[in-house]
C-alpha cells in the first residue's frame, strides 16, 4: 500500500453547495433564506439578546436600587485592631504598614472592641463610640482633612 493511493470511502466527501447561484444551483430562487423578513436581507445582524420578538430578558427583569456616583468609600478599622498594633501614635501610614488596611481610601475608625492603652489616633473620620472610647482610655483623636 502506498500513501499516495489512499482515498476516502465512497460517499464521505460531498461537493460544497454554492449558495446564491441561481435556479440551477439546487438552492432555488431565494437561496434557502425565504422570501421576506429581516433574515432574508444581506447585512442582517440580530441584536444581542434578541428572542424572536418576545420581550428580551434584560427588559423583563425589574430594575431596582440606586448607585450614588458621588459616594465616598472609607477603609474601616475597628478599635480592637488598633490595640493589636502596639504603637502609641496611629496614622493611616502606620495602619498600612501593619497590614490593617490595604487601600488608599480615607480611614474611618469604628468603636468595635475595647481600648486599654492611651493612643493618639489620626484618621479622616471617627464614629461617636470610637471617639468616646479613645478619650476615655486617655488618648487623643485627630481628624485629618
Amino acid at each position: 500500500m502506498n500513501l499516495s493511493q489512499l482515498k476516502p470511502p465512497k460517499g464521505q466527501k460531498h461537493k460544497n453547495q454554492r449558495i446564491g447561484q441561481g435556479m440551477g444551483s439546487g438552492r432555488g430562487k431565494f437561496s434557502g433564506r425565504g422570501a421576506k423578513g429581516a433574515k432574508s436581507i444581506s447585512g442582517y445582524s440580530r441584536m444581542r439578546g434578541f428572542e424572536g420578538g418576545q420581550m428580551p430578558l434584560h427588559r423583563r427583569l425589574p430594575k431596582r436600587g440606586f448607585t450614588n456616583i458621588f459616594r465616598k468609600e472609607f477603609s474601616i478599622v475597628n478599635l480592637e485592631s488598633l490595640a493589636a498594633i502596639g504603637e502609641t501614635t496611629i496614622t493611616p501610614d502606620v495602619l498600612r504598614k501593619a497590614g490593617v488596611i490595604k487601600t488608599k481610601h480615607p480611614v474611618k475608625i469604628l468603636g468595635d472592641g475595647e481600648l486599654k492603652v492611651a493612643l493618639t489616633v489620626s484618621a479622616h473620620k471617627f464614629s461617636k463610640s470610637a471617639q468616646e472610647k479613645i478619650t476615655k482610655a486617655g488618648g487623643k483623636v485627630e481628624v485629618l482633612q
